[in-house]
Parts: C-alpha cells; structure tokens; sequence
C-alpha cells in the first residue's frame, strides 16, 4: 500500500521563493566581498605608490621685506655742564624750550673769579715794570758799548739776554690774565645748536661744576628734535647686499596708522659682538614734532634680491626633527635632497642644496613620502599645480602694474 504525500501549492511558492532569495543574498555577499578587496588592493597600492604633483625647479629672485624693532633718538643730544666750580645765579630757560646756537640758558657766578682776573692784571703790570728796567739796562749798555774798550761783549748779551726773559714774562703775565678772563665767559651757559631743553636738573644758588668734579649731574640736556636718527639693528643673515639707498618705512605705536618714510645714511660696517647684528641708521626729519626721541618704531626693511637661489612654494620643503630637505621625483621614484633654507616672501622660500635647474620637486611634500618610494605622477595634479601658478604668476604681473 502506497502512502502519497501531497503539498499544497502555496508551500511550493513559498519555497520556491526561499531558495531564490538564499541565491540573491549570496550572490550579493560575493559582490560585495568583491568590492572590499579591490578597494583594499586599491588603498595599499596608493599607499605603496602615492600620487603626487611635481613642480619644475628654476632659480630665480625673490624680493622680500623684514620687520625689525627701531628706536628714535635725537639727531643730537649734549649734557652741558659748568666749566668751573660755581653757583647757578639765574636760570633763562626750563624743560620743553626751544633754543637756538647761541641763546643764553643760565648764568652763574664765582665771586673769586674777581679776585683772579685782578691778581693776574697785577702780575702783568709786575713784570712789565721788570721788563723795562731790564731794557733801560740793555738800551744804555748798548749806546755805551759804541765807543770802542767800554763795555765787554759778554756784558752786552748778559743784558740783552735779561731783557728777552724779562719781554717773555709779560707775555706770560698776560697769557694769565686772558684765561682767567675766559673763565668769566664760561659763566654764561649759551646753547651749542638749535635744539630743545629735555632735561634741568638745578635750581638758582645750586652748586655746579664739571662732570665728576663740582656736580654729577648736568645743568641741562638738549636735544636736537626736528631731525632726528632711526636706529635699527639688522641681523647677520640679512646683511648682505645693504646700501644707502634703500628706504624703508616705519610706524610708531602712537600714530598707527600713519607711514613714515626714512632712507638708511649710515652702516656700521661691522656686527655687534653680543646682538650678531649690524647697526644702521636713517635721518627722520620732524619738523611737525609729530615724532618723540624715545619712541619705538616697527621699521620694514627691504631684503636685497639674489638671483642665485632656487624659488620653491614652501609647500615643498620638509622640515623633520633630522634635517631640512626636499622631494626630488627620478624615473617615478622619490629622492630626498637636503636643502637649506633662505629668504621667504609670501608662499614661496629661497633653498640651496644640490640641485640643478629643470629637477622635479613634488609640490606638496612630506616625510611619509620615503626616500628611494615608487610614486605616480598625476596630470589633474599637474594641471592644479600650473593653474596655481598662473594664477600666481598673474597676481604678480598686476601687483607690478598696480606699482607702476
């Protein structure tokens, strides 16, 4: 006996349906898996062979401007003192006046002075009263000495010889009396240049006297303030290629948003021992006292061009904790080359290292591209790099216009 075992046709829908799907999903999961591994292989070959922009090296100049800290001092400045042990008698001027070659500032008084000048007008009227007997002398021995036996020859030189000293004494004398007369002008404290009084350090009756000696302290300090010295410190690794005729501009922290123009006069021709530096100086004129000796200034100083450095965006230099070097591509291989640094001016850097004109650097390096690495070249790479430069390139071109 036979037992026959019927589905019902649903089911056989149902399972048919199930197997369909099992197929599906397997199919997909093996595409899927597929993909995964491609996409792997994909980021490991990237990684084993990145792809990069290149650039070509040139030489080039890169015209660059520092920023340096400056002070304003007078273009003249003297502390005045007394020339000789006095006391102040009366003062003529005060701090912040202005004074001319000439003016008189103080006067002072030492009453001994007198009592000099007189002893010394004395001591010529003494010696002159010797000096002429001594030529009375000389005179009559002389008339005498005509007749012949009178009056021996060494008598006659004796006398002439007491007379020249005795002439010289008064010249003497009198050389006395015109320095104590000299004294009494240094009394008069005049102004040696046009200039203001920045400094008073007495009252009337003080007691004065010369630097060290009478007084430590000077009477008064003036300063010449309507032109006046821009004083800058260069560092050594600027210094090359610095002449008189550059100008600068500078700004001070009072008037920020004014410019001011000064040209450099004066280099030291020498690097300071301790700051490694060379001291340069320019002439500021101000007569609108707008500027103050004292103030401090942010000066922009021209760096002189050189022709002989490679011109790179600073893109493709790599500073690591071992070295400074760029990434050179040969046969589609990446080699490191060391390079030093120069110059920067906006994006791009002076480097000098062993390379030669016409060597591709890749554009944007990094220490994860290794020396000795398979690398790939990419035109849209390419075509970003030369887009960047012209545009570059075209922003020069009108900034030059623009100066013109």
């Amino acid at each position: 006996m036979f037992q026959h075992i019927t589905m019902n046709t649903n089911n056989k829908y149902a399972i048919a349906l199930a197997l369909i799907a099992l197929i599906g999903l397997a199919a997909c999961s093996d595409k899927k898996q597929k993909e995964e591994i491609a996409q792997t292989e994909r980021q490991e070959a990237a990684m084993d062979t990145p792809s990069v922009a290149i650039i070509p090296v040139s030489k080039g100049m890169l015209n660059s401007t520092i920023t340096v800290p400056g002070e304003l001092i007078p273009f003249q400045e003297v502390d005045i003192y007394a020339k000789i042990n006095s006391y102040v008698k009366k003062l003529y001027v005060d701090i912040g006046s202005q004074v001319h070659t000439g003016d008189l500032l103080a006067t002072l008084e030492a009453p001994e002075l007198n009592s000099q000048l007189a002893a010394a007008e004395s001591h010529i009227k003494q010696q002159q009263a010797i000096y002429f007997a001594s030529k009375a002398t000389y005179d009559r021995l002389l008339n005498t000495s005509k007749t012949p036996g009178t009056v021996s020859e060494n008598d006659l030189e004796q006398a002439e010889a007491k007379k020249n000293s005795d002439y010289a004494n008064v010249e003497a004398a009198k050389s006395d009396y015109k320095a104590v007369g000299a004294n009494l002008a240094y009394l008069q404290i005049r102004a040696p240049f046009d200039g203001v009084v920045s400094s008073r350090n007495v009252n009337m009756g003080a007691y004065v006297g010369p630097a060290g000696k009478g007084s430590d302290q000077p009477i008064f300090v003036i300063q010449e303030q309507s032109k006046m010295r821009l004083v800058i410190s260069v560092p050594e690794q600027y210094t090359g290629g610095l002449s008189n005729k550059d100008e600068v501009t500078f700004s001070v922290k009072t008037l920020p948003s004014r410019k001011f123009k000064a040209q450099v006069k004066r280099l030291a021709g020498v690097l300071d021992e301790k700051l490694r530096a060379e001291r340069l100086e320019m002439d500021v004129y101000n007569k609108n006292k707008e500027l103050l000796p004292g103030m401090y200034a942010d000066v922009d100083l021209p760096v002189p061009s050189r022709d002989s450095a490679f011109i790179v965006p600073k893109t493709a230099v790599v500073t690591s904790t071992e070295k400074v070097f760029v990434i050179r591509v040969k046969d589609n291989k990446a080699e490191w080359v060391d390079v030093k640094k120069g110059f920067q001016s906006g994006g791009n850097m002076e480097i000098y290292g062993d390379l030669k004109a016409g060597d591709q650097l890749v554009a944007k390096a990094n220490d994860e591209i290794r020396d000795g690495q398979q690398v790939r070249v990419s035109n849209s790479d390419r075509a970003s790099v030369r887009s960047d430069a012209a545009i570059a390139d075209t922003a020069k071109k009108k900034a030059s216009v623009s100066k013109k």
